[in-house]
């Protein structure tokens, strides 16, 4: 299958500061490919690139097989981008954005029409196309944006944290339009995210932590690569347990989200184990079977909501 993305040895610094690190990285058309990762790990900075926005400081990117560096205007007519805050104007309607859309395209009259029609109708947007932006949710905000980026027909969609900022059913509802886009039109899906259940809904993940990738593939095979059970352990105090039970039976335990997590190759006996020799001070305890987020753990040492604020953008 031929690729829509291809960086080898991407690297970028703001100034002293390195923010990716030797990206390597491959995509196929027609995939959705995610980007997770802790805020500060780099996904903005190779976003920002691969918008043409921003210049790598070394290595090479061909998007669409147009090179980054010599071929940006082409590249940019060929993808559609929409970001994390979006820069619909609230005071026009739904139709006066998308025409002015498409007058950056350089699209004009009937056939302008045509395309905002369709778009409209891909979204379910028909019979909001007079509303003002502004007195439409969240959700639907987000629909409109994704219509607008699609609008000139893109063949890659590059997507900023597509769920931020959207209520549960906003985001199933986003997750439809992006199966119905890549399903109908065969187009190219990649998207940042630090949601874990967002990364897992992908073809393929990339996880991206301090300007590097430290693991990549289809999210279930990166998950059975753990070859571990896993323990959730909830009680009142976690930091002091893990640590006794690091001494007493000889296994890492890490603190996720006020819980204690221990990977084993035995979870049924480990749990029993644990149960015997503190089961006072355990409030529940869950036997599970790796997520991303162990993954992560694996790769770096350090649980994902801890990994904030390293030295990348």
């Amino acid at each position: 299958m031929s690729l829509a993305i291809t960086v080898s040895g991407l690297r970028h610094r703001f100034g002293n500061r390195s923010a990716l690190d030797g990206i390597d990285l491959r995509i196929e058309r027609g995939e959705v490919y995610g980007l997770l990762g802790p805020n500060g790990g780099g996904k903005t900075t190779l976003f920002r690139i691969l918008s043409t926005l921003l210049e790598p400081s070394e290595g090479t990117v061909r998007i669409l097989d147009r090179d980054l560096l010599r071929d940006a205007a082409d590249i940019r007519a060929r993808i559609g981008v929409v970001f994390q805050h979006a820069s619909l104007d609230l005071k026009l309607t739904v139709l006066e954005n998308l025409r002015h859309q498409g007058h950056l395209y350089g699209l004009r009259g009937r056939g302008l029409m045509v395309r905002i029609e369709s778009v409209l109708r891909s979204a379910g947007l028909t019979d909001r196309k007079d509303d003002r932006m502004e007195a439409l949710s969240g959700g639907l905000r987000r629909r409109v944006d994704l219509a607008r980026g699609l609008l000139h027909r893109p063949e890659l969609l590059l997507f900023d944290e597509p769920s931020s900022g959207l209520d549960p059913l906003a985001r199933r509802t986003l997750w439809d339009d992006l199966r119905k886009l890549r399903e109908e039109k065969g187009a190219t899906v990649l998207l940042t995210t630090h949601f874990i259940e967002e990364a897992e809904r992908c073809d393929r993940v990339g996880i991206l932590d301090r300007g590097r990738l430290v693991a990549q593939g289809a999210p279930d095979a990166l998950k059975r690569s753990m070859n571990k059970d896993v323990l959730v352990i909830e009680a009142e105090h976690t930091e002091a347990l893990g640590a006794e039970i690091e001494a007493q039976v000889s296994v890492t335990s890490a603190l996720v989200d006020g819980t204690l997590r221990i990977e084993c190759d035995d979870g049924q006996a480990m749990m029993a184990s644990l149960y015997a020799g503190f089961r006072e001070r355990i409030s529940a305890i869950k036997l599970g079977r790796p997520t991303l987020e162990d993954v992560f753990i694996r790769e770096t040492g350090r649980p994902f909501e801890t990994a904030e604020g390293g030295n990348a953008g």
